[in-house]
């Protein structure tokens, strides 16, 4: 874990803009980091000075510059910054998501079988779920595990959605591991 202690408004600037830079691996633009966070431009040039001093954010200038994540940005936000992350599939509402990956999936409650829920945690957005919504996640690389439910929450600043589990199956054959 990380020893930066981050302000909620600094933690959903630089969740943003490590989502945006994983979708094209270029700098980001501090517009393009408004507009994901609902936030005010001058905001964001504010905030990305703070970040830069902490040595999470580096500055590219010129005409296709923009900020990019350092890997201390990653170790504060508690993810990997993986060279191939193994696809794990996320459909949302019958369509799948492109630009997204599964990071973890988190079972809570399954001692009650009707509260079951499972905490998604996504590489990408979760700013298009909404409450209802269905989505599908799987199959899991290893053990084939496929999540099927219904938005029931999500976490923006840190990119989880809670579902209600509707059904899970995983096949009964020996695991790839």
């Amino acid at each position: 874990m990380s020893s930066i202690e981050l302000t909620p408004s600094q933690e959903t600037i630089l969740t943003a803009l490590v989502n945006l830079h994983r979708e094209t691996e270029d700098a980001v633009k501090g517009e393009d980091i408004a507009e994901e966070v609902d936030r005010n431009p001058g905001t964001i040039r504010n905030q990305m000075q703070s970040l830069k001093a902490l040595q999470l954010v580096e500055g590219v200038p010129g005409p296709k510059g923009g900020y990019k994540p350092t890997a201390t940005a990653f170790e504060a936000l508690d993810t990997q910054e993986l060279e191939t992350a193994a696809e794990v599939p996320l459909t949302h509402n019958g369509e799948e998501v492109e630009q997204s990956n599964i990071e973890e999936i988190d079972l809570t409650s399954v001692h009650h079988p009707e509260l079951c829920r499972a905490e998604i945690h996504l590489r990408g957005s979760v700013r298009d779920f909404h409450e209802g919504d269905a989505v599908k996640v799987g199959p899991t690389p290893l053990s084939k595990l496929v999540v099927e439910g219904r938005v029931d929450g999500k976490d923006d600043t840190r990119n989880i959605l809670i579902l209600k589990i509707e059904g899970m199956e995983a096949p009964t054959e020996e695991p790839n591991h």
